[in-house]
């Protein structure tokens, strides 16, 4: 089941006007640019945001999200109807003979199962081309990211539509590989609180290549995120042909 961030109708336009600026992104475009890649899969796709600047880059796009609110946002935003939307996980996509599938943010780290893990990397070898890749983003377990959540002061902001929101986050267990999070929002208009729980898996450099080994890639490279460096690895992981 999808957070409630990306699941629930009140919430989701809330995401957008948070994450405001995603800095990540122009990273995957490069990626994408690197790599020669023309037909893309966006894993775990959210309200739209890469697989938009995918799009407008002249890419074949296909997004797939668990979380029918977060596509409706998403198909919103497509106003040239060129992307595919597909409600559903990794393992319910065709195969595509896709040149690339991505999952940025914290995609990676919402299979907290062994078993949901490698399904998910067993979809997306299936989605993709032979020699085709996947690329994707991972905190780093030594970072403690969790320490940086708990001094979290909260934020403002005015989102189109429905007025000020104020959002507080607080780390609420932390038991090694899982973190749990809670998001509260606010709703200034009419005193609504609403909250959505987050539970992500922290895995080493060595339990994600293993892991994607086992699920038939080779891996490339692991680099920093450029917006981030020191908090992540960014795997860039090969489809070996079956």
């Amino acid at each position: 089941m999808a957070d409630a961030i990306y699941a629930d109708r009140r919430l989701t336009p809330v995401y957008d006007a948070l994450e405001g600026d995603r800095g990540d992104l122009p990273a995957y475009l490069a990626i994408a640019d690197e790599l020669g890649a023309e037909r893309v899969l966006d894993v775990g796709c959210g309200t739209g945001s890469l697989a938009i600047v995918l799009a407008e880059s002249g890419r074949t796009v296909v997004g797939v999200d668990p979380a029918e609110a977060s596509l409706d946002v998403a198909r919103a935003k497509d106003r040239s109807g060129r992307i595919t939307w597909m409600h559903g996980d990794a393992t319910a996509v065709p195969a595509l003979g896709a040149d690339l599938a991505v999952m940025a943010g914290n995609v990676a780290q919402v299979f907290l199962t062994g078993d949901d893990w490698s399904r998910t990397l067993l979809g997306i070898h299936a989605a993709l081309r032979p020699g085709g890749c996947l690329v994707f983003e991972t905190r780093r377990p030594e970072r403690r990211a969790w320490e940086d959540w708990a001094a979290d002061t909260g934020r403002t902001v005015d989102v189109p539509g429905v007025g000020t929101v104020e959002q507080h986050m607080e780390a609420i267990e932390v038991k090694l590989p899982f973190v749990s999070f809670r998001f509260t929002y606010r709703f200034l208009a009419d005193g609504a609180i609403l909250t959505s729980d987050s539970t992500l898996r922290f895995r080493d450099r060595d339990e994600v290549a293993e892991s994607l080994v086992a699920c038939g890639f080779r891996v490339l490279d692991v680099r920093e995120a450029p917006d981030r460096p020191g908090r992540e690895f960014v795997f860039v992981a090969e489809r070996v042909a079956a």
